[in-house]
């Protein structure tokens, strides 16, 4: 890290100046939405869990693909803040920890777990958790900064409601540490995606200011995408 560069910092502290903002898209938001489309299966008439949930912007809560229940959970209370104007009837915003889930066993049919993962130092105890919250065969989708990114620098960053730029500390998690754990709570990976800058991308490195990054890092995978099934 150049001197110019801010120190990084906590994910608690990193979150929460980061709350009003976070509804922004930024290349990494992006990428992850994609990926996480793809290897969501049909959540209809289903209860779905989103742990990190962030302001709880991604939780579907209308049409007929909305799931019976969609439930975030995250640790931020000024992210909870963010997004309880968006709280409808089919969903609950609630604060607790990845790795105590406020969640009674086995009622989730549909896990997410959303660039959560990168903010822990030992993954094991949050895949135990979803294990306990998850029925069986349900599905469990998560989403990781993408190692390969992090081996050669870059970093999960964010510009704060007065422009202010800050990093959030990361610990790299391979997808043999994923697997791994996961295996010993019960969980069996079903579907990878290596989720790369390219054309889809492109607007939102105009958008969040980075137009000159994009070639720079043109087919570099950003976000690693995992699915697991019980």
């Amino acid at each position: 890290m150049s001197p110019s560069e801010p120190a990084p910092l906590d994910a608690r502290e990193a979150y929460r100046l980061w709350a009003s903002t976070y509804d922004t898209e930024n290349p990494v938001s992006v990428l992850d939405q994609i990926a996480v489309d793809q290897l969501t299966p049909d959540v209809s008439q289903q209860i779905l869990l989103d742990a990190g949930c962030g302001t709880g912007r991604r939780l579907p809560s209308t049409g007929a693909a909305a799931p019976n229940l969609a439930i975030g959970i995250d640790i931020v209370p000024e992210m909870l803040r963010a997004g309880r104007k968006r709280e409808g009837e089919s969903q609950i915003l609630a604060a607790g920890d990845i790795e105590a889930l406020p969640v009674s066993d086995g009622i989730c049919d549909t896990a997410w777990c959303r660039l959560v993962m990168g903010h822990l130092q030992s993954i094991a105890q949050s895949y135990r958790e979803f294990a306990r919250v998850c029925r069986r065969q349900a599905t469990l989708v998560v989403t990781d900064f993408h190692p390969a990114a992090a081996a050669v620098g870059y970093v999960r960053g964010f510009h704060d409601a007065d422009g202010n730029g800050h990093i959030v500390r990361h610990h790299v998690h391979q997808v043999d540490d994923h697997k791994e754990a996961a295996a010993a709570a019960g969980f069996r990976l079903d579907a990878r995606l290596d989720m790369t800058v390219g054309a889809a991308v492109a607007p939102a490195y105009e958008l969040s200011g980075k137009r000159g990054e994009y070639g720079d890092q043109l087919g570099v995978p950003l976000v690693l995408a995992l699915r697991f099934v019980r």
